[in-house]
């Protein structure tokens, strides 16, 4: 199947935009882009009569298919709030992908969710990328992106309710630390057991779900929305050597010169959303901008369910109204979330090798009134208005 007479965005690392192009798809991936005219046509072949294709949008920060709607406790896993430290925690075994969610995404162009615990706990569990089409979450997830951490006020006030540490911004660090320092000290006793053949130490599923962090083979996602408590992950990323972004970011935009020297990735958003507890008083639209301006990498969310994940090309179009430039915007939801989540040989882009996750709109993918022409996921097509 070809895709013929398309805009491009490719987002390749050369930036490449196809003015009037053609994309063929072969067994659920992309074999072919170019210029003009595939050499095989087909009775398949869609015609964009001139509009844009795109890579499947990606939404860097959610909590898909952990949460249902107007059911209450019984439709909730979204935390596990009776431990600070919960990194042996899947979030593959929490994962509704019946949610009625997934469908609204898919229908809004976003073909790849990134899916993280709750942020009552210090250290919550495993993050995974997943693909918003399919009926078994096995065949869905892309592969394990991440670990959860939370600063500020939410671990805080989970376990003030109940009346146990962490209480404090300086407990929720120092229960991060203490799991970590453990963490290493398990890992090096492992690898001397296999080097020397001695006995392995007795095994411990929690310090086990941290030593693909410690190795780089995964991220660190530290929700932060103030200042200080932005500046506290960096430290204790800088501290363990660790691979991080962060969640949120709210106050970025008023240390993005700082932000800059350190080289961080930045998930921001919700952007929809008003000013619901203190540490985001200083919520800003303008804040994707902001910090695109100063050469940081920004993926926008939406957070679901806190804003609805059909609304992530919407929180795109106010992060554009606002200072963001249309590429920048393009890129937050394409090319920087998969970078980010480490995805990108799979997903991003328009190019050969990758899968055939397209989504194509007529007119500007973040305003209001559009809808997606075609949404294409690993090469069959979840909505064509075209």
């Amino acid at each position: 199947m070809n895709i013929v007479n398309v805009k491009i965005y490719t987002l390749d690392d050369e930036d490449t935009i196809i003015e009037n192009g053609y994309v063929t798809v072969e067994n659920g991936k992309i074999t072919a882009v170019g210029n003009g005219s595939p050499e095989r046509t087909s009775s398949e072949d869609i015609d964009g009569h001139g509009a844009s294709l795109y890579p499947g949008f990606i939404d860097a920060h959610t909590h898909l298919g952990l949460t249902t709607a107007g059911v209450g406790i019984e439709g909730e896993d979204l935390n596990e709030e009776f431990d600070p430290c919960t990194p042996q925690l899947r979030i593959i075994d929490g994962i509704n992908p019946a949610d009625y969610s997934f469908e609204t995404a898919r229908q809004a162009g976003v073909t790849t969710a990134v899916i993280s615990p709750g942020s009552a706990n210090p250290i919550a569990g495993a993050i995974s990328a997943v693909k918003t089409s399919g009926k078994r979450i096995d065949k869905m997830v892309i592969r394990t992106v991440g670990m959860k951490f939370a600063m500020g006020e939410n671990p805080k006030l989970t376990y003030m309710d109940h009346e146990q540490s962490p209480v404090t911004r300086m407990a929720v660090a120092s229960v991060i630390r203490d799991s970590l320092n453990r963490a290493k000290r398990y890992m090096a006793d492992v690898e001397e057991a296999e080097n020397s053949g001695a006995d392995l130490p007795d095994f411990d599923s929690s310090m086990e779900a941290l030593i693909p962090l410690l190795r780089h083979e995964v991220k660190a996602h530290f929700h932060c929305h103030r200042a200080d408590d932005i500046f506290t992950a960096i430290r204790i990323a800088g501290e363990f050597d660790l691979d991080f972004t962060l969640i949120h970011c709210t106050d970025g935009h008023l240390i993005a010169d700082e932000l800059a020297e350190d080289g961080v990735s930045c998930v921001i958003g919700p952007v929809i959303m008003d000013r619901c507890k203190p540490e985001m008083a200083n919520l800003s639209p303008a804040a994707a901008g902001i910090l695109c301006a100063h050469g940081i990498d920004v993926a926008i969310c939406t957070d679901h369910s806190e804003v609805p994940i059909e609304y992530l090309p919407l929180s795109v179009g106010i992060a554009m109204k606002n200072g963001m430039s249309f590429y920048d915007g393009v890129k937050s939801v394409t090319r920087i979330p998969a970078q980010i989540a480490g995805i990108f040989d799979r997903v991003g882009s328009v190019e050969t090798g990758k899968d055939a996750d397209l989504v194509m709109f007529e007119g500007c993918p973040f305003e209001v009134m559009s809808s997606p022409a075609l949404v294409m996921a690993d090469g069959k097509i979840v909505r064509r208005e075209i």
